[in-house]
C-alpha cells in the first residue's frame, strides 16, 4: 500500500532524521523506531549543564561546543525564523542556544540544537532532541523519546511523549501530542489533543480503503501529513492518520481511520 509508506506523507529529503522512516512498511512503524535510533544518534550535548531535576538557577547559553553562563547578551528576536541573535565576546550570533533560567532538564540525554531556546517553566527528559531554531515555551513537557526537527514549536504548556515533529511543525498552545507522527509545516490549533489509547485494552487498527490494518501498537496517536492544520480544540481519536494539507475543523472529533490528502473534517 504506497499510499501508506513514509514518502506519501512527508517530505523527508532534507529532514535530517529521515532515515527514522528506513524500511517502514506503514508510516506508523517509525514510532516503533524511536527509542533504538535514539539510542543510536542522539549525540547529547548537556554535559557543561550539571543541573538536573531542578529549575536552572541561571541562564545558560551553549554556543560552538561551550556551555556560557556569563559572558553573554541575549538580543532575541524570532527564534523559529532563525533571527534569535546573543552576544557573545562582541560577536553577534543566531547559533546560540538558550536554555532559560526556570527551565528545568531531567536529565543529561538530551540534544539542544543552534538558535533554539527552552523558554522558563519548560521540562524536558531525555532521550530527546530537540532541532536548530526550535522553541520549547514556557509550560511545556517533553517527556522523552522525542525528535523535534528544526523551526518547530514546542507550545506553553503543550505535552509531548514518544513522537516526532518534522521540520517547521507547530504546536503552540495547551497541545497533547502522544505517540505521533507531526509532519512538515503542520500546525496545531489552540487545545488539540491526539489521543493515542484506546478505553478498550486493544492493539490499534487503522481502516485504509476498505481495509482495517492491525498495528501492533497499544499506543498510537495520529500521524499528520505535510501542512496539516487542525482548528482550536480538536480531537483525533486513536489510529488517525491524515494524508498532506488535511484541514480539520474547530471542535471536531475526528474519527480513527486513513483520511486522504486535502481532505477537509467537518464535526
Amino acid at each position: 500500500m504506497d499510499f501508506l509508506e513514509p514518502d506519501a506523507f512527508f517530505d523527508l529529503a532534507s529532514f535530517e532524521h529521515r532515515d527514522l522512516f528506513a524500511d517502514c512498511k506503514y508510516v506508523w512503524d517509525a514510532m516503533g523506531k524511536i527509542a533504538g535510533y535514539l539510542e543510536r544518534r542522539l549525540g547529547a550535548n548537556m554535559d557543561g549543564v550539571k543541573c538536573f531535576k531542578r529549575p536552572l538557577p541561571e541562564t545558560v547559553v551553549l554556543w560552538r561546543g561551550k556551555t556560557l553562563r556569563g559572558g553573554f547578551e541575549i538580543i532575541g528576536g524570532d527564534v523559529t525564523k532563525g533571527r534569535f541573535r546573543v552576544r557573545i565576546e562582541g560577536e553577534e550570533t543566531t547559533e546560540a542556544a538558550v536554555l532559560w533560567e526556570g527551565s528545568v532538564l531531567w536529565d543529561d540525554s538530551i540534544f539542544i540544537g543552534p538558535g533554539a531556546v527552552v523558554e522558563p517553566g519548560a521540562l524536558v527528559k531525555g532521550p530527546t532532541i530537540i532541532g536548530p531554531n526550535t522553541e520549547v515555551r514556557q509550560g511545556a513537557y517533553v517527556r522523552g523519546n522525542c525528535i523535534v526537527g528544526a523551526g518547530c514549536i514546542v507550545g506553553h504548556t503543550t505535552e509531548m511523549k514518544t513522537s516526532v515533529m518534522l521540520d517547521g511543525a507547530k504546536a503552540g498552545h495547551f497541545a497533547y501530542i502522544g505517540d505521533s507522527v507531526i509532519g512538515r509545516e503542520a500546525n496545531l490549533g489552540a487545545g488539540t489533543k491526539l489521543a493515542n489509547l484506546k478505553i478498550r485494552d486493544q492493539n490499534i487498527r487503522v481502516m485504509a480503503h476498505g481495509t482495517r490494518i492491525l498495528t501492533n501498537l497499544r499506543k498510537f496517536g495520529a500521524i499528520f501529513g505535510d501542512h496539516v492544520e487542525t482548528g482550536c480544540n480538536s480531537v483525533t481519536n486513536p489510529g488517525t492518520v491524515l494524508g498532506k494539507s488535511c484541514q480539520v475543523f474547530p471542535l471536531t472529533s475526528v474519527r480513527a481511520g486513513y483520511y486522504e490528502p486535502n481532505s477537509v473534517i467537518r464535526g
